[in-house]
């Protein structure tokens, strides 16, 4: 397929994971991308395997200093963007007891602060007929210990959707959000947790999921460019939910 012939997306958090299974997808179908990441090293890495149509910008999500430049350097590789996915993020968990306010701070200046501003920032480089999507998650479904912070922040970001899509109807922008449930990525990496508690997180998670895997990211980047492309041109405002139903059934 060529649906994004001379289009390109700005990623966020495109080093790895469903970031950069999106990237890869969409420079397949003729597009280019631009991607974001915190170190240099591995922005080098996924901006070569993702070949000549790739782009990268070495960029904190959490950071305002970072965020505020990235206008100026997208608009060293494009004058316009077709697709804005703000994916960059990851979760740290903790009861109510043991949350301090370096861990509130860290994930909402991540997760909600960034998503905003990078959003305002990208924005004056969006025409009519483009789209953005936002990453929210399934947790924001559920109840889940340990997750209040990370939870209310992924709120937050549903909310976006909702507000964004009436603010930039009449410019012709459309917005809508993926809300992915258990992914194969490196998301575990963050939380503090040593390698023999992710691996009991993981067996433990998995007879709770409808289908017993965890999904795959480049089935979140196939969801993500269909509410990115014309095929969904009447979808604006909602959320796709992919996470093998793990929300829904009980």
């Amino acid at each position: 397929m060529q649906r994004f012939k001379d289009k390109c997306a700005f990623i966020t958090g495109g080093t790895n994971g469903m970031g950069f299974a999106t990237a890869q997808q969409f420079i397949d179908e003729e597009g280019k991308a631009i991607i974001t990441g915190r170190r240099a090293e591995t922005v080098y890495k996924a901006v070569e395997q993702l070949g000549k149509n790739a782009f990268g910008i070495v960029s904190n999500a959490g950071s305002m200093k970072d965020i505020m430049l990235l206008q100026e350097q997208a608009k060293q590789y494009t004058d316009n963007i077709d697709l804005l996915f703000v994916n960059a993020g990851y979760g740290k968990f903790a009861s109510i007891e043991s949350v301090d306010e370096t861990h509130f701070d860290e994930l909402f200046n991540m997760l909600v602060k960034g998503v905003f501003f990078t959003i305002q920032q990208i924005l004056p480089l969006m025409k009519r007929g483009s789209a953005i999507i936002l990453n929210t998650s399934v947790v924001t479904e559920m109840s889940v210990p340990n997750f209040s912070v990370y939870s209310a922040a992924k709120s937050a970001v549903q909310s976006f959707i909702k507000t964004f899509a009436s603010e930039l109807t009449e410019k012709g922008i459309r917005v809508n959000g993926v809300s992915p449930g258990y992914i194969k990525t490196n998301g575990f990496n963050n939380t503090g947790l040593n390698t023999e508690q992710i691996e009991g997180a993981i067996q433990s998670i998995l007879p709770t999921i409808p289908f017993k895997r965890f999904g795959e990211p480049t089935e979140i980047a196939s969801a993500v460019l269909f509410l990115a492309s014309q095929e969904a041109s009447y979808i604006h405002g909602t959320e796709l939910t992919v996470d093998a139903g793990i929300s829904v059934i009980k």
